[in-house]
C-alpha cells in the first residue's frame, strides 16, 4: 500500500504551511503499510516553544480552510512536540531538541521518503 493521491495534497498544503512559518528540515514518510489507518507522518522542526505553536497552527488552519477535518491535536500546550491528526496525514512538529531526542527518523527507517510538492515559484527578471 501507498500514500495516496489526496494524502499527498494534504502533505504539499502542510508543507507550505510550515515552511511558511519557518519550519526546518521538513521530511515525509510514507507509513501507510506498517499502519493501514494513516498515511504519511510529516516531520518538522521549530526552534522555539514559539514557533512551534506558529507552525502547528499554521498547519491546521490551512488544513481546514482546504476542506479536512481535523481528529486529534496534542502537545499545543507545551509547544515541544506538538501532534496534528488529519487521519491520513499526520504532522509532527518538534522542538529542535525533542526531535533529535525522540529520532523518528530511526523508528520508522523502512518507510520510504514522500517528495514534497512545492509549488513552481515565478522568476524575476
Amino acid at each position: 500500500m501507498t500514500a495516496t493521491d489526496v494524502s499527498k495534497q494534504m502533505l504539499a498544503i502542510a508543507a507550505a504551511a510550515a515552511e511558511a512559518t519557518g519550519a526546518e528540515d521538513l521530511v515525509a514518510l510514507d507509513v501507510s503499510e506498517p499502519l493501514p489507518l494513516v498515511d504519511i507522518f510529516l516531520l518538522a522542526t521549530g526552534r522555539s516553544e514559539r514557533n512551534v505553536a506558529a507552525i502547528a497552527d499554521e498547519i491546521e488552519e490551512k488544513l481546514l480552510e482546504a476542506g479536512h477535518k481535523r481528529l486529534r491535536r496534542e502537545g499545543r500546550q507545551e509547544s515541544r512536540w506538538i501532534l496534528l491528526d488529519f487521519g491520513d496525514l499526520v504532522v509532527h512538529v518538534f522542538h529542535e531538541q525533542e526531535r533529535a531526542f525522540y529520532g523518528l527518523e530511526r523508528l520508522w527507517k523502512d518507510c520510504p521518503v514522500v517528495p514534497i510538492d512545492r509549488p513552481a515559484r515565478a522568476v524575476s527578471d
